[in-house]
């Protein structure tokens, strides 16, 4: 029996739909849920981790992000702008920092500034300072090249006629095109911030005090004094509460993007 296109279309979905069933029927059958709920979820732990988990680690965490965006979109503007110049060295220069910082992992450049920086200069900061100053040098090359191709989106007949009205380089580039940029560019900004808040858990390598722990390093030390997995639970919970409205917002702003465009 030769079955039609339409037929084998609905056998197809009708085998997911049987597939999808038994593996949800084997994740909610399967496991002892009594056992999981007590390695991973007991209330009496949970209730342990407030309010220090808010006042302390999820504050550090938005701290830690807010300045390493804020160095990371200093940085990454600068180096944008070099990338884009008429001026060789510059674009060489530009090209290959966000090619190093792009190409080595995250975990190493941390590593690399909060231990091996401070030695070789001899310069003396707090590990806050250490981390804020990683997480920025991480993300400016990501930003740098979000700002560049935004910059280059726009018409090159908009700097020319900036130009035409009798306006300078760097004056139609602060005025006209990076306006009109930042515009362009707040969607994928915004999921770099997300970016950047979850990377904030690789800064706890630098080894923190008490009251400078950030979210994982919060929940890691709570799994160890209560031979437990809830306070990574809680914190992953927490950093849930963070991002989601975040990557909302994003979706949002992508969406009226569209619209406008």
């Amino acid at each position: 029996m030769v079955l039609t296109k339409r037929q084998r279309t609905n056998a197809v979905r009708l085998g997911f739909y049987l597939l999808t069933g038994a593996a949800v029927a084997a994740v909610v059958l399967v496991p002892d849920w009594r056992d999981l709920q007590r390695a991973f979820f007991q209330w009496d732990i949970v209730t342990e981790q407030f309010p220090d988990i808010i006042t302390t680690a999820a504050k550090n965490t938005v701290l830690f992000t807010i300045y390493g965006f804020g160095g990371g979109l200093t940085l990454g503007l600068i180096l944008a702008l070099m990338r884009i110049s008429s001026f060789r060295p510059y674009r060489v220069f530009a090209g290959t920092v966000i090619d190093v910082i792009r190409g080595l992992p995250a975990l190493l450049l941390i590593l690399l500034i909060g231990f091996a920086l401070p030695i070789a200069t001899d310069v003396r900061m707090s590990r806050t300072g250490r981390a804020s100053i990683a997480l920025a040098i991480v993300a400016s090359a990501y930003i740098a090249e979000t700002i560049r191709s935004g910059i280059q989106a726009i018409p090159a007949g908009q700097m020319e006629a900036a130009r035409s009205l009798g306006m300078s380089y760097s004056r139609a580039m602060v005025t006209v095109i990076l306006p009109q940029a930042f515009r362009i560019i707040i969607p994928p900004m915004t999921n770099e911030l997300v970016l950047l808040l979850k990377d904030t858990a690789l800064v706890s390598v630098i080894g923190f005090t008490a009251a400078e722990r950030e979210l994982t390093r919060f929940g890691r030390d709570g799994v160890v004094s209560s031979a437990n997995a809830t306070p990574l639970v809680v914190a992953g919970l927490v950093y849930l509460a963070l991002t989601i409205p975040l990557t909302r917002l994003s979706a949002h702003l992508e969406r009226r993007a569209g619209r406008h465009r």
